[in-house]
């Protein structure tokens, strides 16, 4: 079934330049971009996203870490999205995170793991929502579709 999942590849890849090869990594598992922008990410964007978090120890260096520096922020879309998403970020840290995977192979801290993928499909909607407006969000098939799935 085909699915749409926010991604954030939050600061630390955007320093590190490691955008390309991750947004190349979910475009070589079949996903397809269907938004993407770079942004700033403001403390209430920060609040609203990390809402879930809100009085746990670790909230506030979350949203200092997320507004730091520039996100690019992506609808990607595909079958079994989030799911697919998630395998291919690997674990939350880093060093639990299995070889191949994103976080197992570029990165090494729990506060700094590059990627965030929404979790479920409930989330995937809330959040898409936080960060882009219904006319950001392109609807289209590529040739290569037919290739990745069975109909």
């Amino acid at each position: 079934m085909t699915q749409r999942t926010l991604v954030l590849l939050k600061p630390d890849s955007i320093q590190r330049g490691l955008a390309g090869e991750i947004i190349g990594r979910l475009e070589h598992r079949g996903l397809r971009i269907a938004a993407a922008k770079l942004i700033r990410v403001d403390e209430d964007l920060a609040h609203r996203h990390y809402g879930e978090h809100v009085g746990k120890p670790f909230f506030d260096g979350l949203v200092r870490f997320i507004t730091a520096a520039p996100v690019m922020a992506m609808v990607i879309e595909g079958e079994a999205a989030v799911a697919s998403v998630r395998a291919a970020m690997g674990a939350t840290n880093p060093l639990d995170a299995a070889p191949g995977s994103i976080r197992g192979d570029l990165a090494l801290s729990i506060g700094m793991n590059l990627i965030h993928g929404s979790d479920s499909e409930e989330s995937a909607e809330r959040e898409i929502d936080l960060f882009f407006s219904p006319g950001e969000i392109l609807d289209y098939t590529r040739d290569v579709d037919r290739w990745i799935t069975e109909s």
